[in-house]
C-alpha cells in the first residue's frame, strides 16, 4: 500500500518563507502516518501573484524552494510532488512541477502545457507553455504529471495513461469568481465530476491538490482537493479549510484493471 499525504493550502502571496514553513509543519503533524508521497498545490511557495511570478522566479534547478523540499524529502523519507513553481530558463518563465525522491534528488519535472488564458486569466502573457507530457518511475510506481487547467484537456490524460501512468498527480489553483465561492456547491459538483471522469476513463488513481480561499477581491480558489481511485471512488476529500487529506492506495488495482480492459491502448 502507498500512503499519500495531499496538502491543501492557502498560500500567502509573496511570502515564500511562510509558505515553506507551512509545508514543513503540516508534514511534521502527519509524520506518524505511512507517507510514501506528499503532494503540494500549484504556486504553493508564491501564492497567485503576477508580481511574484515576474520578480521572484526560481532557476532551472528549482532554486531555494526545491532545495527546501529536498531536505524535507530526506528527513521524512518520502517522495514529494512539489506542486508548481515559476521556473526561469534563459529569458522564459515556465509553470513547473518538480518531483523529488526520498533521497532528496530531483528525478523529473513537468512544464505546464495548457495555460489559463480565459475569464480574466492571463497566464499566457507571462508564462511559456511546456511541450512534453511526463510520466516518471518512482519507487512506488509510474506517476504522471499535470497542472491545473490541463484537466480541461482529456487527451492529455489519455496520453499519460498510454505512457503507463498508474497514478496521476494534479497540482491546481482552480480559480472561481468570489460570488461563486460564497455559494460553491455547483462549482464543487462540476469539479468533482470532471476529476472522477478523468480517473475512471483512464483507470488510474488521481490526486488533485488545490489552493483554497480568496486571494483577491473578485477571485478565489475552490479547495476541494481529492484522492480518487481508478473506479472513480473518492477515497479522501477536503472542503475549504486549509488542511491535509490522507489515503493509502493499492497500485496493483490499476495494473489489474488494465489487463482486463486495455484502455491505454484504445483511441
Amino acid at each position: 500500500m502507498v500512503g499519500i499525504l495531499n496538502i491543501q493550502m492557502k498560500s500567502v502571496i509573496n511570502n515564500k518563507h511562510t509558505n515553506l514553513e507551512k509545508v514543513k509543519n503540516i508534514i511534521e503533524q502527519n509524520s506518524d502516518k505511512k507517507i510514501d508521497l506528499v503532494v503540494l498545490p500549484e504556486f504553493f511557495s508564491s501564492g497567485i501573484s503576477d508580481m511574484s511570478f515576474k520578480n521572484y522566479p526560481e532557476d532551472e534547478t528549482g532554486g531555494e524552494t526545491i532545495n527546501f523540499i529536498k531536505e524535507l524529502a530526506k528527513k521524512y523519507n518520502t517522495n514529494i510532488v512539489a506542486g508548481s513553481v515559476i521556473e526561469k530558463s534563459k529569458d522564459k518563465l515556465f509553470n513547473t512541477t518538480f518531483v523529488v525522491n526520498r533521497n532528496g534528488e530531483t528525478v523529473g519535472k513537468y512544464r505546464k502545457i495548457h495555460l489559463y488564458n480565459y475569464m480574466g486569466g492571463n497566464e499566457g502573457e507571462l508564462i511559456t507553455a511546456g511541450d512534453e507530457e511526463v510520466v516518471l518511475d518512482l519507487d512506488i510506481g509510474k506517476i504522471g504529471l499535470a497542472i491545473c487547467f490541463d484537466i480541461r484537456y482529456p487527451m492529455h490524460f489519455k496520453k499519460l495513461a498510454k505512457m503507463g501512468a498508474e497514478l496521476v498527480v494534479l497540482p491546481t489553483a482552480w480559480i472561481i469568481p468570489t460570488e461563486i465561492y460564497e455559494n460553491p456547491e455547483a462549482a464543487q459538483e462540476m469539479w468533482i465530476s470532471m476529476n472522477r471522469t478523468r480517473a475512471y476513463d483512464n483507470m488510474f488513481y488521481l490526486v488533485v491538490c488545490n489552493q483554497t480561499g480568496k486571494f483577491s477581491s473578485d477571485r478565489a480558489t475552490l479547495g476541494t482537493s481529492l484522492i480518487i481511485s481508478p473506479t472513480a471512488e473518492i477515497l479522501a476529500r477536503a472542503d475549504f479549510e486549509q488542511n491535509a487529506i490522507y489515503s493509502q492506495i493499492d497500485l496493483n488495482i490499476p495494473r489489474l484493471l488494465k489487463t482486463c480492459y486495455p484502455i491505454a491502448n484504445m483511441d
